[in-house]
């Protein structure tokens, strides 16, 4: 009996969580005058048109935007990858002069809200002319900013045994050689799961998006869903639903693809 009742509850919770995601999908489906008459899930009159004015009532194509947010969650999966792995690498493994303070720098900078060092930043890529192009999103990703990234690896690597490092340096592997042929390859679950986590945030930034990005050739698409809504006028609110669903669709797919290997990754690392 416990066990049903359970379930049961676990049923209610998840249909309570998947109650705003079902009626965004069923707004889409319905014309602007219905979308807020009825709480229901069921549309009245099922319309597709919704999608067809998304996807060119801006008069940019929503492809357009679709590319731009891929081009730049691809290059920040692979800066964060590559230079993360590096340095939880050197901070796992290799000895010099400094090590714990700058781990404890770093370590410091997880707890430091993201707008103290907005304008900061600001300034520095305006100074670089770099304002209103996909660096700002892209460069920093390639310098291992992202402490959260490094610290996980760090915990997955301080997991793997030292003696593997022991017996590559009696092989004559290097410091670069153990990280290439023994490191890299049992670190897939941490990389992948780093991988994840840099696609999903950065494909649903939205406030770093806007203040660096202005063309309207060239923005993402969180900033172009707010071109749907018109705080002086009539909002677009079907086609608004109906790209938001679309937005949702290369985000679930990844999430599906690697969920269990995401787990792997924080399991074994050992964060909640």
């Amino acid at each position: 009996m416990k066990r049903v009742l359970a379930h049961a509850g676990l049923t209610a919770g998840a249909l309570i969580m998947l109650y705003p995601l079902l009626w965004m999908i069923s707004a889409s489906l319905r014309p602007n005058t219905e979308i807020f008459q009825r709480p229901g899930l069921i549309p009245e009159h099922p319309t597709l048109g919704n999608y067809a004015l998304g996807w060119s009532s801006t008069g940019t194509s929503f492809g357009i935007y679709l590319m731009n947010s891929l081009i730049i969650c691809t290059a920040v999966v692979i800066g964060n990858v590559l230079t993360c792995s590096l340095t939880a690498y050197a901070f796992a493994r290799l000895t010099f002069v400094g090590r714990k303070t700058l781990f404890g720098l770093m370590l410091a900078t997880i707890m430091l809200p993201a707008h103290v060092t907005l304008i900061a930043q600001y300034s520095i890529f305006r100074n670089l002319n770099w304002i209103d192009t996909f660096w700002p999103m892209i460069v920093p990703s390639f310098l291992a900013t992202d402490a959260f990234f490094v610290f996980l690896m760090v915990q997955f690597i301080r997991s793997i045994p030292v003696e593997l490092d022991d017996a590559a340096r009696i092989d004559g592997c290097g410091a670069w050689g153990i990280y290439r042929r023994i490191i890299l390859p049992l670190l897939t679950p941490a990389l992948v799961t780093t991988a994840i986590f840099s696609f999903i945030w950065t494909w649903n930034n939205f406030f770093g998006q806007l203040i660096y990005l202005s063309t309207r050739t060239r923005l993402t698409v969180p900033v172009a869903l707010r071109g749907f809504l018109d705080a002086t006028g009539s909002s677009e609110w079907g086609a608004l639903f109906a790209m938001s669903v679309v937005t949702l669709v290369p985000v679930v797919v990844v999430f599906v693809i690697f969920q269990r290997r995401i787990l792997a990754g924080m399991a074994h690392s050992g964060l909640k």
